[in-house]
């Protein structure tokens, strides 16, 4: 992806160099393909089926229910670092 100088694109979360970037793309994909997060996703998209009215919101697999974005991904106020390592069970 090239960028211009002095524009930056909203869709870079991280100032990585070219090669770090490349790494954490492949770091990124091969933890997306974990079973464990296959079969989150799997669940989650079974419970939007169930539920066509909660577009818009994630499936928070450590509580059981339906959350905004911000609050799911945000661990309830408190940020992810003290989530790490956790195993959420999928029912």
């Amino acid at each position: 992806m090239k960028i211009k100088l002095g524009i930056e694109s909203p869709l870079l979360k991280q100032k990585l160099s070219p090669l770090a970037a490349k790494k954490k793309a492949a770091r990124d994909l091969a933890y997306a393909k974990t079973e464990d997060r296959k079969n989150k996703k799997a669940h989650a998209q079974r419970m939007h089926r169930k539920h066509p009215g909660k577009k818009g919101m994630d499936y928070d697999h450590e509580d059981g229910r339906f959350e905004s974005v911000k609050q799911n991904r945000g661990n309830e106020g408190e940020g992810t670092k003290k989530e790490g390592g956790k195993k959420y069970k999928v029912k």
